[in-house]
C-alpha cells in the first residue's frame, strides 16, 4: 500500500470517527447489549403492561440510545417509541445491585422489579433478595454510581474504581 493511500484512509477513519455523535461512541458502555439486544431482547414495554418478561421479535423493534430494543408486539413499540424513558431499566439493563456497588454486571431479564416506576434488573435471584433488603439505599448508591460508572467497561472499572464510586446503600 502506498504512503498516499495509507494517509488518505488514515483521514477518512479519522474524519469518521469525528463525525459520529458523542452518544454513539460512549453507548456500548452505557447500555447492556446482550446478543445484540438491549434487555436479552425482551420486551421493556411487557414488563408494566404484562407484568412479566416477555420475548420480543425482530418485526418490532427499534434503536434507542445506541441498542436495538425489541417488542412482542406494535401496540407496545409505539409506546416506548412515544415515551422510551417511561421503559428503559434503570442504569442501561445492568445489575441494579452491582451498580450500586461500582460494578457494571448483566442484568438478567428473568429476575427483575418495578419500584416507583421504574424497571430495575440484577444479575440473579440471591442478588437480588439482597438488593430487596434495603432498595431504596441501594438504588441511592447505584444513582450515585451510574454518574460516575455509566461510561467507562466493567473491565476498567474491575481494575480501578473511578474516584467518587461509593459501595452499597446510601
Amino acid at each position: 500500500m502506498t504512503r498516499n493511500i495509507r494517509r488518505s484512509l488514515h483521514a477518512a477513519a479519522i474524519a469518521l470517527t469525528l463525525s459520529l455523535p458523542l452518544s454513539a461512541a460512549w453507548s456500548a458502555e452505557e447500555v447492556n447489549i446482550q446478543n445484540g439486544y438491549a434487555v436479552h431482547g425482551y420486551d421493556v414495554v411487557a414488563y408494566f403492561t404484562e407484568g412479566e418478561p416477555t420475548l420480543g421479535v425482530d418485526e418490532f423493534q427499534t434503536e434507542y440510545d445506541g441498542a436495538t430494543f425489541r417488542f412482542a408486539s406494535a401496540d407496545h413499540l409505539a409506546a416506548f417509541e412515544a415515551d422510551p424513558e417511561a421503559y428503559v431499566p434503570a442504569y442501561g439493563g445492568f445489575c441494579a445491585f452491582g451498580t450500586a456497588m461500582g460494578r457494571k454486571f448483566d442484568g438478567d431479564p428473568q429476575v427483575w422489579k418495578i419500584v416507583d416506576g421504574k424497571l430495575y434488573l440484577n444479575v440473579n435471584q440471591s442478588v437480588q433478595e439482597r438488593w430487596e433488603g434495603d432498595i431504596p439505599g441501594f438504588v441511592r448508591g447505584a444513582d450515585n454510581n451510574w454518574q460516575v460508572i455509566q461510561a467507562v467497561a466493567d473491565k476498567d472499572l474491575e481494575q480501578s474504581p473511578p474516584e467518587g464510586v461509593t459501595l452499597g446503600a446510601q
